[in-house]
């Protein structure tokens, strides 16, 4: 069975904090867990809603009706009351204001307690969770415990002001409103042994167990919270964290770092990525790996910041200046955004290239289960792969640019007694110095677009496939998060399969359009207006697939709105 729990309110409430300890508590009780924030882009004021689904089994996106609404202000039951069923319990405060309708509704007297308690207004969600707790039937001690930790520093007191706060809001469903407590979040016996993240969070981690010692970032929402994860690692991971005063120096300041043999990363969204396609063209032409993680929001310009959209897909596949190659990663989930960013930092040593990262803003900012013994699983299997990376060159002269088969070279750290190569903007010859010959210019750009050919041949892969492809009348093909509503779909429609990309470029042609060989039954959901995916499939293997289905308000896809189009 599958749950929906919203909290609401006005920003400055507490709603975040709140509804990540809720979150918190789904998992220990030893329930699967997806949650997403709604806010706006606003310095302060507007509306904050957090959503938390959770249920027994593994949960690839939010429930679309809410079991349970917590409003802290009249305007979160006007903006979710579409989002109710005749079963969803509402719980607020009548002081505030009343509901009129048929409506299950639990009143919880915030403002008497704090007044009673004098309590400060913040204090508000520590009651909501109190009373949250009871209307699933989820066990105090569980908040309480998270109390206690949060509290510790400040002391006794003050931990035992927090919990009687927590208390009375619960007492205060389970005294007067029993009738509508639910059996939804009662404590297993024997709880999973999981994590709770985002995927940013998981992005963060992937770096640090592909070794990454150098990220750069200036803030840019939704992928600014991987610049202070990190951060808060350095000591622990001994990675350098800068926060720059542009994205210019962002990512010339990786590419420097990268140069003198560290691995490096940067962050940003769409817009700070365009003041970085200069500089992702010099990568490509001195053949320095960088990882750059991009995570999506509607654009153009400032468009909508904190919302979600992935309508960056070519812009990253055609980004810099000139010819040189790229490759592009796009995780469906927490777990695939771990494994692909460690992996990212491989391919981005073994074919001295930039690799996109990509995320959009419901998943990098979406909490999210996963099995932390899957995680430490994954950490001591990981081999990291340098590629032709060396510190002592054998052959004399060194070319650092070498004529190879596989386009690949060997890299020198920079350090080396007796070999010296230039790295520099311009074209050049074998042994990096500048050089604007036919000859040289041919087989320099010969040499790098032979890195495409052995990277399809080595280590490209193909797009997961869901379900039965030759049973099924319908195929959803996506990339990204659109996974999880996919699969979703898959489990509730009979004759349907799922192809989810997540090394979505370049592409492999004669095997993609294996898999792709009844277009007709295909369907591409994505979140843009123009089906890039679809655009990027046609251009790299002529494939046209002719339905779809798209959202671009910024909000997330769901099952229900793509079944209604199929």
């Amino acid at each position: 069975m599958k749950y929906q729990w919203v909290i609401g309110g006005e920003a400055g409430f507490g709603i975040m904090t709140t509804g990540l300890t809720f979150s918190k508590i789904a998992s220990r009780s030893g329930y699967q867990v997806l949650d997403y924030v709604e806010y706006p882009s606003l310095i302060r004021g507007g509306h904050n809603a957090y959503k938390v689904t959770f249920s027994d089994s593994p949960v690839h996106t939010l429930k679309e009706t809410i079991d349970v609404l917590v409003c802290l202000n009249k305007a979160t039951f006007e903006l979710h009351k579409h989002e109710l069923s005749k079963d969803s319990v509402i719980v607020h405060d009548k002081e505030d204001f009343e509901i009129d309708g048929e409506y299950k509704t639990a009143h919880v007297p915030f403002k008497k307690i704090l007044r009673e308690g004098q309590g400060q207004s913040i204090m508000k969600n520590t009651i909501a969770l109190g009373a949250s707790l009871a209307t699933v039937g989820g066990d105090l001690a569980l908040l309480e415990s998270i109390i206690e930790t949060q509290f510790q520093k400040k002391g006794e007191k003050v931990i035992a002001f927090n919990k009687s706060f927590a208390k009375q809001g619960f007492d205060s469903i389970t005294k007067n409103f029993k009738e509508h407590c639910l059996d939804a979040l009662v404590p297993k016996q024997n709880p999973l042994d999981q994590l709770v993240m985002t995927g940013n969070d998981a992005f963060s981690l992937g770096a640090i167990i592909a070794d990454c010692k150098f990220y750069c970032a200036y803030p840019m929402t939704p992928s600014s919270s991987v610049l202070t994860s990190l951060a808060a690692w350095q000591q622990k991971a001994q990675i350098t964290v800068r926060h720059a005063e542009d994205e210019i120096a962002v990512i010339n300041s990786a590419i420097g770092a990268s140069h003198g043999g560290v691995r490096s990363a940067v962050g940003t969204s769409g817009g700070g990525f365009a003041l970085m396609v200069e500089a992702v063209s010099l990568a490509g032409i001195t053949e320095t790996p960088i990882v750059i993680f991009i995570s999506q929001r509607p654009g153009p310009a400032t468009g909508m910041p904190t919302w979600t959209e992935q309508g960056d897909l070519l812009f990253s596949v055609h980004s810099g200046h000139g010819e040189f190659p790229k490759i592009i990663l796009t995780p469906g989930d927490v777990d695939e955004m771990i494994r692909l960013t460690a992996e990212a930092f491989d391919l981005a040593d073994i074919y001295q290239t930039p690799v996109i990262v990509m995320s959009d803003m419901y998943l990098s900012e979406a909490h999210a289960s996963i099995s932390s013994s899957q995680v430490l699983s994954f950490f001591s299997s990981m081999k990291i792969n340098r590629g032709k990376t060396v510190s002592q060159p054998t052959d004399r002269p060194y070319l650092r640019y070498k004529i190879t088969e596989d386009g690949i070279s060997e890299r020198l750290i920079p350090g080396a007694k007796d070999h010296f190569f230039q790295a520099n903007s311009y074209e050049h010859s074998e042994d990096g110095h500048t050089s604007e010959t036919a000859e040289d210019r041919m087989a320099q750009v010969g040499k790098r677009a032979r890195k495409i050919q052995t990277y399809l041949k080595t280590h490209f892969k193909l797009p997961t496939v869901f379900g039965d492809l030759k049973t099924a009348n319908t195929v959803l093909v996506c990339c990204g998060s659109l996974k999880g509503v996919c699969l979703d779909v898959l489990n509730s429609r009979s004759n349907t399969a799922v192809i989810h990309f997540t090394h979505t470029y370049p592409l492999d042609e004669m095997r993609v359009k294996n898999l792709l060989s009844e277009p007709n039954k295909c369907v591409l959901v994505e979140q843009n207006s123009t089906s890039q995916l679809g655009l990027l499939l046609r251009e790299q293997t002529g494939i046209n697939i002719e339905k779809h289905i798209l959202r671009y308000d910024g909000r997330p896809m769901t099952a229900s709105e793509i079944i209604k189009q199929l």
